[in-house]
């Protein structure tokens, strides 16, 4: 049966009004539909809330997923080697996660069957110890700041003895020892840096103890960390000797907290979801940024740290930027080998996963 023309024009007109009518109560409400998000997993070992490592990788994670428009479901105070990140990632992916982001080493020892488990998934992770389809690697060369750290405390100590507080023998954690400490030879051949580990990255007793048997048994003048946490830096504002941070901002702290080594997470988060959105989260395994990409730096100056110093640190930052590599040139290790002679530089790949002796100036505490 054929509908009238005036039933048609009656018809039309209170679909009209009826559509008019939803327009206004979303307009009053201040609602609109909804928008499904895509949804990110991220795991960290400690608080979204603290400052240092987990702080500033939650903030530009945080923000990254603002500005791209997706949702970060975090999982906090998800603690290595405890047997709860597996669970932790079965948890996101239920929750409809297909991009998790790992921000610790040790996570991935936890996971390797279930990042199996789920082909599907993107992972992303700072490690470069394990390979697969589904995981992308990320980092950021870090050591290139460390270096200029290095620099910094060669030519501020005292004593020529500078302490060097970490976590564990990592490639990670070598990388940082030996930049520095290159970095201090650069401006002070005879001067030693003496490494005593903690053996976890977040140890309140026992970082505070190695960093007071550095400055009462070895006559450390300037302390520095890789660990989560400010508690070494704490322990040399207690003694009144300089220190240097890591992932931590010179607020808050007296004119002997140097200065600190720091990344822009954000950037490298931004462009890490952006590929993932982008459909090839995979193309590029292996994402290790720098100087060059604007992500890695020194955190300011204390006004104690003198225009010789700065000019200085300028000028090793600017020969980074010109394409010269921090491990390059000749390298003797603290045995007296040659690691790396004169027109040389190490591969990256030793530097991500074999690096497991230290400069020529690096000493232990036992």
């Amino acid at each position: 049966m054929k509908i009238s023309s005036k039933k048609r024009n009656a018809l039309l007109v209170v679909i009209i009004f009826l559509m008019a009518i939803m327009v206004a109560v979303l307009l009053l409400t201040g609602t609109t539909p909804a928008v499904k998000k895509e949804k990110i997993g991220f795991i960290i070992t400690g608080s979204i809330d603290e400052g240092g490592w987990n702080g500033m990788h939650y903030n530009g994670a945080s923000t990254a997923c603002e500005m791209l428009g997706v949702q970060l479901l975090v999982k906090e105070n998800i603690k290595e080697f405890c047997g709860e990140c597996g669970p932790a990632v079965e948890e996101l992916v239920g929750k409809g996660c297909k991009m998790i982001i790992l921000t610790s080493f040790g996570y991935v020892e936890e996971v390797k069957d279930i990042i199996s488990k789920y082909p599907n998934v993107a992972f992303y992770g700072n490690f470069f110890n394990y390979h697969a389809d589904n995981v992308t690697s990320y980092f950021s060369r870090m050591y290139q700041a460390r270096y200029l750290a290095g620099i910094v405390a060669g030519m501020k100590t005292q004593t020529g003895r500078i302490g060097y507080v970490a976590a564990m023998p990592t490639s990670e954690v070598n990388r940082g020892i030996d930049a520095f400490t290159l970095g201090v030879r650069r401006v002070n051949p005879e001067a030693t840096v003496t490494v005593a580990w903690s053996g976890e990255w977040d140890n309140e007793e026992q970082e505070r103890r190695q960093a007071d048997a550095l400055i009462e048994n070895v006559g450390v003048d300037v302390l520095t960390y890789h660990q989560n946490k400010t508690y070494v830096a704490q322990e040399a504002e207690k003694y009144g000797i300089y220190s240097i941070g890591y992932h931590q901002s010179l607020e808050g702290h007296s004119d002997k907290f140097l200065t600190a080594v720091v990344c822009d997470w954000e950037q490298t988060y931004e462009a890490i979801i952006r590929q993932y959105l982008r459909g090839n989260s995979h193309d590029i395994k292996i994402y290790w940024v720098g100087m060059e990409e604007k992500t890695v730096k020194l955190d300011g100056f204390s006004p104690i740290v003198g225009e010789e110093i700065r000019e200085e640190v300028s000028r090793a930052q600017n020969e980074i930027l010109a394409g010269h590599d921090v491990f390059s040139g000749v390298i003797y290790d603290n045995k007296g080998d040659i690691r790396c002679k004169e027109n040389q530089t190490i591969r990256d790949e030793i530097l991500l996963e074999q690096l497991d002796w230290y400069v020529e100036g690096v000493e232990f505490y036992e």
